[in-house]
């Protein structure tokens, strides 16, 4: 992409943000560049973002979906207003449409040792292990797990040092069960690849990407006969809903993820409470249901 939208994609990636999110804001600017035609962005208005919007509504897109986009233009308006390129940005004070307030799946302790517990001793098979006990371990992203090194993790002190968005470090615990596989996989890892850089390889050695990682966890989830779409950020999720309910901190549990704001944290207290009310309505005498 030209013009002001590539040179924010252009700095997004000088910032070291994922090739995810650089192709997720390039979908969302490409609509808004669409939308605009030959109008200059710059030039744009309240009136015109509130129109684009419900354009972009008629044709059927999700109410997270144009909340993310605006998301993306409002990040674009801003970079513009910090060089000067404009006086102010045209998406404050605008709200995508509200929709169902979804929550994010989460996978029970026993189904989480019933997909850890896999067999398998070929080496890809040692590390499909190691990687997935380190995210349910600490809470990583898929782009923070692929982008650890050899020297990320100290095992000694049990810890994990993690690039986070917006290149954000942030050192993680890892847990006695996650340091063993990690110890299980680096034993054969020389099996498979020479980098002497790059944590995690796929099976021509080098850096493993995301698609791999995703379709790997899928098979091992179906393989061990769990019939959900099980994907990374759902061990994402598991890691701090099972963490909340244990310990009920939830600024730790914000500290460990990576959130910028409690209020992205907090959607897990909604997990927590799920999980209160289920052991409520099968344990207490007065809510079971008379036969």
């Amino acid at each position: 992409m030209i013009g002001p939208v590539g040179e924010f994609l252009d700095h997004l990636r000088a910032r070291h943000y994922s090739a995810r999110t650089v192709e997720a804001y390039a979908e969302d600017l490409g609509h808004l560049s669409q939308l605009a035609g030959e109008q200059a962005l710059e030039c744009l208005t309240g009136h015109d973002v509130r129109h684009y919007l419900a354009v972009l509504h008629g044709r059927g897109y999700a109410a997270s979906s144009l909340a993310r986009t605006l998301s993306g233009w409002r990040a674009l308006y801003r970079y513009l207003a910090r060089q000067g390129r404009v006086e102010a940005n045209p998406c404050t004070g605008i709200r995508p449409p509200k929709g169902p307030n979804r929550l994010p799946h989460a996978l029970s302790p026993d189904e989480m040792t019933q997909l850890l517990e896999s067999a398998g001793d070929e080496p890809l098979a040692i590390q499909d292990r190691a990687m997935f006990e380190l995210i349910y371990s600490s809470g990583l992203r898929l782009a923070e797990l692929v982008g650890l090194d050899l020297t990320s993790v100290d095992r000694q002190s049990g810890e994990v040092r993690v690039l986070g968005k917006g290149s954000k470090e942030r050192i993680v615990p890892v847990g006695t069960q996650a340091l063993a596989a990690l110890a299980d996989w680096l034993a054969v890892r020389e099996a498979i690849t020479k980098d002497d850089r790059a944590l995690f390889v796929g099976a021509r050695g080098a850096r493993i990407s995301p698609r791999v990682v995703q379709a790997r966890l899928k098979a091992m989830a179906f393989n061990q006969g769990i019939r959900q779409n099980v994907h990374p950020h759902m061990l994402r999720h598991s890691f701090a809903s099972h963490v909340l309910q244990s310990s009920g901190d939830l600024r730790a549990v914000q500290e460990m993820l990576g959130h910028a704001s409690l209020s992205t944290t907090q959607i897990y207290t909604h997990l927590d409470f799920q999980h209160l009310a289920k052991v409520y309505d099968q344990t207490h005498p007065r809510a079971k249901k008379k036969g």
